[in-house]
């Protein structure tokens, strides 16, 4: 029969055997991924020339100004292979580098990219005319000029070439009006920018002209102060970039500057010079514009013709370029209705137009890398098509996208693409009418606009979600109308129509409409911020002589869900927004009709990460299945299980065999340990550290399994999982509690946990035990040690198991607890119940413990009663009415000696004297005797046991 100690050896060496083959195997793998990667095709590579170019343009085209430039190009671009060519505008704020992302993107397709730091901002010299037919856009078509010069870039005639044009915000609204100037350029894709500046910047959503509208102050005010970029477009086209563009050469110089600083920061070509200060790089008649809007909060008609100057609006007709049309969706800036407008427009001229909608936008940034790669391929696709004529026609089709939930792997959020194949515009392709409730209301419009609510935030990027999570409405300011639970789940896709009515004592109101998501437990959002401004003129004095308006929402892309409602909240205030600086009171209700939501029939794009998610599906399901498996393996290995009983341990609480434990490294924790506890005893054992005491309470709660020996609980064998486990409380290395849950409900989850019946817990001696008070209702993560530790305790009475094993159940307990659970595990060992206690506290083993096993480098010293332990001694404890008295006594003895360390009383030391006769020469002197004990005790036979410097298990 091979011994324990041989299969032993061979579990070692088939470990070692398969970590050996593990170890290869991963080699293996990290050696075929780097011969992958080395072979992994690299980016193309490309250089750069940056220059600073003076253009000539102005009304009359002969005004100099000086432009910050770099080309990029592919490294194979040559008078033999030319390659066509895209010219990259960046937002508004930024420089060149805002956009060098993305043109070593597009050089890395094989494009020369041009790009230059708009006039006014940077290096570049010139003011800002926001757009202007004769000065941004004139300076664009300059640069045309030098690309069609060069012997690199592919023309479709001499002066004409092959380009096109992408930008985002600011520059989004110069790829329109440079299409619709000049015909050179083949196609324009145009991200989160404008239709009509004045509108955008002076809504109205009553449909009046912008001299009618509410001033959008808190981005004008962003745009004006010009410190930074004010957007940024799903490709970064807005971002800033610092540093050198890669492969730059070393005469490429610095990185450009902020605006407002650096060589032609003054006006046109003169480096230096003063600006005004309240104007900054502006141009004076934009200034001029902004200072009186901001002023008075309105828009006399010569600051909305200056807007409309910029505005591609009135040039649609003009746009023979294909046009890819992004825009964002969390944009209060230029709200999706300004790219359906541009839309529109375009494709009543006939030219080729897609509309993309994606989840960022000026508020919400690029949005989820899942939206932000399905734009990037959108704008790909397009230029390589109209630019490169390479690939299939894009066709015109529509997409949009929906935030979908967080991915599993940085947690970050992931969007939803869907498809279409005709633009429906923002009234969608059908309508739903959601009927609203609530009375009329007075509310009030504050002085000055203060306080006012907060919808959004400008340019907060990703703090939008946190504005829009804890921004409300101000009470006595706003009005609220409310639609009953939805019967079934709503994707809103455009822009909503609801009719209200007003009055004013003074006829006029600026209100401010929005549309909330309410879900079941009253928390509302108000998707992406956005709000409806309107201005109403001509109003009456009292609401039931008002007639309804038509206030068109802003378009958004949201799913409500079944069982949310729909509420409909006029405000008075915005801080976005100017509002009259009188303080007045309005009423406001509902109108005539229901709340009307757009909604449109499309289909999800397959990508990447829905092919993942199947995939997940799919493993989620073989999990499932192979759950399954083990449960019926499981149960079948359990009606196997052996339920017979030790007829010799049928009666004993625990009996331990020849129980032995050795780790797969050699390692003998238990080498042979053999003990037994019966009804009606506390046995403790006892063992330095390292002995092998915890070890041994491990294999018995099943937490580890032998390598040899039986373990029987009331003669049952005991294996992992073993229904008499049940009969067993444990304590073991240490309490463990959830820690926002209070004591209480620590013990009651834990019960729970049993499947036992509630009245088997007998919960009140466990609180008792606890003695908490009521402690007990506080969460246990506020617990001292001791606390937690007389918790356990309790928890492992639960049910008052027959079989108690608890390991240093006194740690932490103060002096008094100490004695008290001394009575209580005393008490706890009757009616048939027995305790296992380990301890290294000998003198509390000694007073609470009938029995006692010591365990030394892994096997039994010694078991048995306590007072065989201890054995007889020569040493007595004499407790006596006149200690000094009682010394001089027996100091005359013969043989007897009196001992130094008395603690209280006298130690004697008998020498072989009988104790009856000490005891009767102390009483024939007239000295009271209280108290005889031997005086030897369980800490001297545990170190004759084990030794003073006996060294542990763990230390063999």
């Amino acid at each position: 029969m091979r011994s324990p100690l041989d299969a032993a050896r061979i579990r070692r060496a088939l470990a070692t055997r398969r970590r050996r083959v593990v170890a290869a195997t991963v080699a293996v793998v990290l050696v075929a991924a780097a011969v992958a990667w080395a072979a992994r095709p690299g980016r193309p590579g490309f250089r750069t020339e940056s220059a600073l170019v003076t253009v000539r343009s102005g009304p009359d085209g002969n005004e100099p100004v000086d432009l910050d430039t770099t080309l990029y190009l592919p490294r194979d671009a040559s008078s033999r292979h030319r390659v066509p060519a895209v010219l990259l505008a960046h937002g508004f704020g930024g420089t060149k580098e805002s956009v060098r992302g993305d043109a070593e993107d597009l050089v890395a397709r094989g494009y020369a990219v041009l790009t230059w730091t708009a006039r006014g901002f940077g290096r570049s010299g010139g003011e800002i005319h926001l757009d202007s037919p004769d000065h941004e856009v004139r300076d664009a078509s300059r640069l045309l000029d030098r690309l069609a010069a060069r012997p690199d870039i592919r023309l479709d005639a001499a002066g004409d070439p092959r380009v096109g044009v992408v930008g985002g915000s600011y520059g989004g609204g110069l790829a329109l009006l440079l299409a619709a100037q000049d015909r050179r350029v083949d196609a324009i894709v145009p991200m989160i920018t404008w239709n009509d500046l004045s509108r955008a910047f002076l809504p109205e959503s009553t449909g009046k002209a912008p001299t009618e509208g509410v001033f959008k102050k808190g981005w004008a005010g962003i745009f004006f102060g010009g410190g930074g970029s004010a957007g940024s477009g799903p490709s970064g086209s807005s971002g800033s970039t610092a540093g050198q563009p890669e492969g730059a050469p070393a005469s490429a110089g610095a990185p450009s500057p902020q605006p407002g600083a650096g060589p032609g920061s003054g006006p046109g070509r003169a480096p230096g010079a003063a600006a005004d200060p309240a104007c900054g790089r502006f141009a004076a008649d934009v200034c001029a514009a902004y200072l009186r809007i901001a002023t008075t909060g309105r828009a006399d008609q010569a600051a909305v013709d200056l807007l409309r100057r910029s505005s591609p609006a009135g040039v649609l007709d003009r746009i023979k370029a294909p046009t890819l049309l992004v825009q964002g969706e969390a944009d209060t800036l230029f709200p999706l209705t300004e790219a359906d407008a541009n839309a529109r427009g375009i494709a009543a001229a006939g030219t080729p137009v897609r509309v993309a909608w994606f989840t960022g936008g000026h508020d919400g940034g690029e949005g989820p890398t899942s939206d932000s790669d399905r734009v990037k391929f959108l704008t790909a696709q397009w230029l390589d098509h109209y630019v490169k004529g390479e690939g299939a026609s894009p066709g015109q089709g529509f997409t949009f996208s929906r935030i979908a939930g967080f991915d599993a792997l940085d947690r970050g959020l992931v969007a939803t693409g869907y498809r279409i194949t005709d633009y429906p515009g923002v009234a969608g392709q059908a309508r739903r009418d959601v009927a609203l409730a609530g009375p009329p209301r007075t509310i009030a419009n504050p002085p000055n606009g203060n306080p006012a609510a907060i919808s959004a935030v400008p340019f907060a990027g990703a703090l939008g979600s946190l504005v829009n999570g804890v921004a409300g409405d101000i009470p006595g300011q706003h009005a609220r109308f409310e639609s009953a639970p939805l019967a079934e789940a709503v994707d809103v896709v455009g822009a909503p129509t609801v009719r209200i009515r007003a009055a004013s004592p003074t006829g006029e109101a600026v209100l401010f409409v929005k549309l909330y998501d309410v879900d079941p437990k009253g928390a509302a959002t108000l998707p992406d911020g956005l709000v409806a401004p309107v201005r109403l003129t001509g109003l009456p004095r009292t609401v039931d002589a008002a007639q309804p308006v038509t206030v068109t929402l802003p378009a958004i892309v949201r799913r409500v869900e079944a069982g949310h409602r729909l509420r409909v909240v006029v405000a008075t205030s915005d801080q976005a927004y100017a509002t009259p600086a009188e303080p007045a009171v309005y009423q406001v209700a509902l109108g005539d009709g229901p709340l009307t939501v757009p909604t449109v029939d499309a289909q999800p794009i397959p990508t990447s990460a829905a092919i993942w998610r199947w995939v997940l599906v799919g493993l989620l399901a073989a999990i499932a299945v192979g759950l399954v498996l083990v449960v019926l393996v499981v149960r079948r290995r359990h009606r196997r299980q052996d339920s017979s009983v030790h007829p010799e341990y049928a009666d004993v609480p625990l009996a331990v065999r020849q129980l032995r434990k050795e780790y797969a490294d050699g390692f003998v924790a238990v080498s042979n340990v053999d003990f037994e506890v019966h009804p009606g005893q506390v046995v403790g054992l006892l063992g330095p550290n390292g002995a092998g005491k915890t070890t041994t309470l491990r294999v018995l709660m099943g937490l580890t399994q032998p390598t040899a020996g039986e373990i029987y609980v009331f003669g049952h064998r005991l294996v992992p999982g073993s229904p008499v486990l049940s009969r067993i409380g444990a304590l073991v290395e240490g309490p463990g509690f959830l820690p926002h849950l209070s004591g209480l409900d620590n013990l009651k989850a834990y019960w729970r946990a049993t499947g036992r019946p509630w009245a088997d817990a007998h919960f009140d001696e466990a609180l008792e035990i606890a003695g908490l008070g009521s402690s007990v209702h506080r969460r246990t993560k506020n617990y001292s040690h001791g606390m937690r530790q007389r918790l356990a305790i309790a928890q492992a009475m639960l049910g008052l198991p027959q079989l108690l094993v608890l390991d240093e159940p006194t740690d932490g307990l103060d002096p008094p607890q100490i004695a008290e659970m001394r009575r209580v595990l005393q008490r706890y060992a009757t009616d048939g119940r027995a305790v296992l206690v380990s301890s290294h506290l000998l003198a509390e083993v000694e007073q609470t413990c009938t029995h006692a096993v010591v365990v030394n480098k892994g096997r039994i010293v010694a078991s048995g009663p306590v007072e065989e332990i201890v054995g007889e001694s020569p040493s007595v404890l004499f407790e006596v009415s006149d200690p000094d008295a009682a010394r001089t006594v027996l100091d005359r003895l013969g043989g007897v000696r009196v001992l130094p360390d008395g603690d209280g009383g006298l130690v004697v030391d008998t020498n072989g004297t009988a104790r009856s006769d000490v005891v009767a020469e102390l009483v024939r002197a007239g000295i009271g005797v209280d108290r005889v004990v031997p005086r030897r005790r369980l800490e001297d036979a545990f170190l004759a046991l084990v030794g003073e410097n006996s060294r542990g298990s763990g230390d063999r």
